[in-house]
């Protein structure tokens, strides 16, 4: 017990030693990881230097009022777990977040403080002997990373290796652990609890997936609108307003579906990055029909069209996971219905908002709004995605679909209210008419 304290002592300091003085233009972010028999936990040190500090406390303070409060400290610790990459033989893990600690704004910008982030993930079962991958996406331009593992206080796991690439920004973690027994034989098919995890990252997926949810809720805010000429002018009828949703929605879901399905099967393969770029592109192009109807009538197409590309994105992530040919197909059906599910709880909470405030007069100055915002939005994506330019874009989405649930309770009560209005208004000027009859 002694001689693992030490050795951990030892990887700690050797983690840490060169941040005793004050960093100067680096982000160093240094994680040790314990891995126990059921899960493991990591635990990272976030350390900016002084010349990036500034970036990294305006990242945090989101109302920018000199503090950081605990939602704000706990929004950034799950950006920064969003740019992990985390998986177990070939699995993706979830990481979960247990704690964050962090100085305030002008202690890191001394260089005095750090960040500390702690998170774990469960371990699922598998054979004695067992890889896990950590990797490090983080957008930051000057970040430096450490990785190490603790010596195990379970004597049952044994650490073999540790591999990182030369920035560390990846590592790979190769481990025995004993009594363990021997796996069960391979039907070719998924367990239920795999497909529950697989259904369960889908739905996580397109959580966190804004540029897909921004694309198809900018596309669906012109549905309950009729076109007069080159303009949207007037308003559908209730069921004419639902069945355009409906056929928006189907079609995207179609779309990238075929696209899961035939990347994830090896069928299709294309570089990310030109995918992301065209993502981005078609948030740009419904922003633009949000504002002066480019192609009315024609939505589902374009969300069909467009779905295809989403579905190669999604694709991407179902690849990480190492499925054997079989599994992969269950595997298709489970994310994909997780994909979905999380896409109808969207929906559902944001439409009838749209529809009723869409009787409104108020509903110009909403449609005009979220169109110019998506649009800012999609050229910060594409600036980002096309240049490796850091743009503020990422953190003001962040930081709205953190306060998501209050923001569509909000426009429901808002919407709520206009369509009463209306409703009283129209009342009220059809009265003196029924009088003098």
């Amino acid at each position: 017990m002694m001689r693992s304290l030490i050795v951990a002592a030892t990887m700690l300091l050797s983690l840490v030693g060169v941040a005793s003085a004050h960093r100067l233009d680096e982000y160093l972010q240094a994680t040790l990881i314990t891995v126990e028999k059921d899960h493991v936990q990591l635990s990272m040190r976030l350390i900016p230097g002084v010349a990036v500090a500034s970036t990294i406390i305006t990242n945090i303070d989101s109302n920018s009022n000199g503090r950081f409060s605990p939602a704000e400290q706990q929004a950034y610790a799950e950006r920064v777990l969003r740019d992990l990459s985390l998986s177990v033989d070939g699995h993706r893990l979830i990481p979960k977040l247990l704690s964050v600690t962090s100085p305030q704004p002008s202690d890191l910008r001394d260089g005095l403080g750090e960040i500390h982030i702690e998170f774990t993930a469960v371990l699922p079962p598998g054979s004695a002997n067992r890889r896990i991958t950590l990797e490090n996406h983080t957008q930051f331009l000057r970040a430096a990373y450490l990785v190490n593992a603790l010596a195990p206080t379970d004597p049952d796991i044994r650490i073999l290796s540790q591999t990182r690439n030369e920035q560390q920004s990846s590592y790979q973690l190769d481990y025995v652990q004993s009594g363990i027994a021997p796996p069960q034989p391979s039907h070719g098919w998924l367990s239920a609890v795999a497909a529950g995890n697989l259904f369960q990252l889908g739905m996580h997926h397109i959580a966190e997936g804004t540029d897909h949810l921004l694309f198809l809720l900018v596309l669906l805010l012109p549905a309950p609108l009729l076109v007069y000429g080159s303009r949207w002018s007037g308003v559908a009828t209730m069921r004419g307003s639902l069945l355009r949703i409906l056929k928006i929605v189907t079609a995207f879901t179609i779309g990238h579906s075929i696209t899961l399905a035939l990347a994830a099967l090896g069928f299709v393969h294309v570089p990310s990055r030109p995918i992301e770029v065209l993502i981005a592109v078609s948030i740009l192009v419904s922003a633009i029909h949000a504002l002066r109807p480019c192609f009315p009538g024609k939505e589902a197409w374009i969300a069909a069209f467009f779905g295809l590309i989403h579905g190669l994105a999604f694709a991407a992530t179902l690849n990480q996971l190492g499925l054997a040919r079989w599994d992969r197909i269950a595997g298709i059906l489970s994310f994909n219905l997780g994909i979905e599910t999380m896409q109808l709880v969207v929906v559902a909470a944001t439409m009838p908002s749209l529809i009723l405030m869409s009787r409104s007069r108020a509903y110009p100055a909403l449609r005009v709004t979220g169109a110019l915002f998506a649009g800012l939005a999609s050229i910060g994506w594409i600036t980002e995605r096309l240049f490796n330019l850091h743009t503020p874009v990422n953190l003001v989405l962040d930081t709205l679909a953190h306060h998501a649930v209050w923001i569509a309770a909000g426009l429901f009560l808002i919407s709520l209210a206009s369509w009463l209005d209306v409703n009283t208004q129209n009342q009220a000027a059809s009265f003196p008419a029924s009088s003098t009859t």
